[in-house]
């Protein structure tokens, strides 16, 4: 495959610095978050990097893909504004390149610890006790749940029903033993002595 004069050759882009720079470029408008500093941005362009030297079929992927968001910005994607950059990854969001930036970047940039922190993460709490313990109810950017009911409904009678899993009781029951699913007559008889 031959590019015209103003497009380098898929070798001559392949994993340089340029090329690097465009990726952490795409992972910032794909995956924006103000917050988050470059480190991690940085981190998984290494990662999509690496894997791409690994793998003939994703390094060829990703620098084809390069090379098309470059010819799509009209020389540098780096040089565009986020809104132009959006557009430019829409044109390309269902192609092999895009898909293989996306799949690494969500396995790996958001199971960085300076993503986490920016997030409000704390991170995985099992060797803490789990959430229970840890994090549990600190979400202080979720609105309070209701607690009551609208004018003219009740709360729903509750039973005990199969391993302790509390079910509503059907109008006209009640919750003792003799109307539970399952009580014979005999049950009846036992619990009237």
């Amino acid at each position: 495959m031959v590019f015209p004069a103003k497009y380098p050759s898929l070798n001559a882009t392949e994993m340089t610095e340029e090329a690097r720079q465009t990726l952490i470029r795409v992972l910032r408008v794909a995956f924006p978050h103000e917050s988050v500093p470059d480190g991690p941005y940085e981190r998984t362009a290494d990662t999509i990097l690496t894997e791409a030297q690994n793998e003939t079929w994703f390094r060829v992927a990703l620098t084809q893909g390069l090379l098309s968001l470059n010819q799509m910005a009209d020389g540098d994607f780096r040089t565009l504004d986020d809104e132009s950059a959006l557009k430019v990854l829409r044109r390309v969001e269902g192609t092999e390149f895009f898909g293989f930036v996306r799949r690494t970047a969500v396995l790996n940039l958001y199971d960085d610890a300076d993503v986490w922190e920016a997030l409000g993460y704390e991170g995985p709490s099992f060797e803490h006790g789990g959430y229970i313990n840890r994090g549990f109810n600190d979400l202080d950017w979720l609105p309070d749940p209701r607690v009551e009911f609208p004018v003219g409904e009740t709360m729903p009678e509750m039973a005990q029903g199969a391993a302790g899993v509390p079910r509503p009781v059907a109008e006209g029951h009640t919750t003792d033993s003799t109307n539970q699913p399952g009580a014979t007559s005999s049950d009846m008889e036992e619990v009237k002595k």
